[in-house]
């Protein structure tokens, strides 16, 4: 770990500024130059000692090496054009470029173990006698040595950045020491054990890979389809715009990402309908600004009047929050306005429920609700607008 704060303090001016886009892309660089000096290095003494012993194993090894050094490519690929600044085409910034070089590396890993489940079927239903040789077997070890190093910096750095190209990239490079690992040990066994555990191992190992594989091209399709935003950064978008002077409420709260340190959203901010608008206007700026300036949101804030002083509306209010609680406190309310008549009483509010209800959840939900408010007073008449809870 020393070795790898060395050569970010190194390599990565302002290190620590890891939300700032320019070292985010050194960061990448440096981990995907270092895969391609590590991978190019094994390659190199993998092919003068295959061609010297004259063996097919050791110089397939080095391809595979030679083929690893395409991911790291792709890393500093990835992490260049991620910060390509904004054109006419791509107004947004190119931040999701990262998230295609992950899937990338993800259908890599997933060729790999593939690759090595149709092997290791291969060599349960014709196997091959195993013979220990040193030299092998001291290059195998070293091999397993620098790709778990790699696995060691790419994770850091991964986790530093908050970078799935980089958590993508330690995913390949485990796989790469849990295969050769297998082949060790399958060495080492190959004198007290008949059948063909190298080719048992491999199907375990390149099932590890392929689960690993298909996990992160999961994830990175789920970012690229449109996820919901962390729990983190909404509860700081709701609390930086409830600071503001004169807004007591939010809802409607919606986050699209465009990469890493790239969000647009849009919120609605309740304030009081007799307040000053300009004043308040003026203090929406502000916060707009301050998201930008700290989160790194580019925040779009609506303002909605809501009526405080009536003690009527109030009460109708505390009513219906009341029940919505009672049926799940995870429901929320907002836009509550009363229209009172003689004969009905309209209560018109947003309603927000879970993406995942279905039609039919919801409906009962909404017959429920009415039901249960109607017990206090049959006038009144409930007028609910669904909004899906982003």
């Amino acid at each position: 770990m020393d070795m790898i704060q060395f050569l970010i303090k190194r390599f990565v001016p302002n290190y620590e500024m890891t939300e700032d886009r320019d070292v985010r892309e050194k960061y990448g660089v440096l981990a995907g130059g270092l895969g391609i000096f590590c991978n190019l290095f094994l390659f190199v003494l993998k092919l003068i000692i295959g061609v010297l012993m004259n063996s097919i194993a050791v110089l397939s090894d080095a391809i595979n090496n030679l083929s690893d050094m395409c991911s790291s490519l792709i890393t500093v690929m990835g992490s260049k054009m991620s910060n390509m600044r904004a054109d006419r085409e791509h107004p947004f910034g190119h931040g999701r470029v990262e998230y295609v070089a992950s899937l990338i590396v993800s259908l890599i890993i997933i060729m790999v173990g593939f690759q090595l489940f149709t092997t290791s079927i291969d060599k349960i239903f014709h196997p091959e006698p195993l013979q220990f040789q040193m030299t092998l077997f001291v290059i195998l070890t070293a091999s397993i040595l620098v790709k778990f190093w790699m696995f060691s910096y790419n994770r850091y750095m991964g986790k530093k950045i908050n970078s799935s190209m980089l958590k993508a990239a330690a995913t390949d490079s485990l796989n790469d020491c849990m295969a050769t690992t297998a082949v060790v040990v399958s060495v080492l066994l190959s004198k007290w054990i008949s059948f063909p555990l190298d080719g048992f191992m491999g199907l375990i190992v390149s099932g590890l890979i392929l689960y690993s594989g298909i996990k992160v091209a999961k994830e990175i399709c789920g970012v690229l389809i449109g996820t919901t935003p962390s729990e983190e950064m909404i509860e700081k978008i709701e609390q930086l715009v409830l600071s503001g002077e004169g807004i007591v409420g939010v809802h409607d709260f919606m986050g699209h990402d465009y990469g890493p340190g790239v969000m647009i959203a849009s919120i609605h901010a309740e304030v009081p309908d007799d307040v000053d608008i300009v004043k308040v206007h003026e203090v929406i700026d502000e916060i707009e600004k301050r998201a930008g300036e700290e989160l790194g949101v580019t925040l779009v804030i609506h303002m909605d009047p809501v009526s405080l002083n009536c003690e009527k509306t109030n009460a109708a209010k505390g009513l219906v929050t009341r029940v919505i609680t009672e049926i799940n406190p995870k429901f929320t309310i907002h836009d509550f306005r009363m229209v009172d008549g003689e004969k009905n009483i309209n209560l018109v509010f947003d309603l927000a429920l879970p993406v995942s209800m279905t039609a039919e959840e919801r409906k009962r939900v909404l017959e429920l609700i009415r039901a249960k408010v109607r017990e206090t007073d049959e006038r009144y008449c409930l007028v609910i607008q669904v909004d899906n809870a982003y």
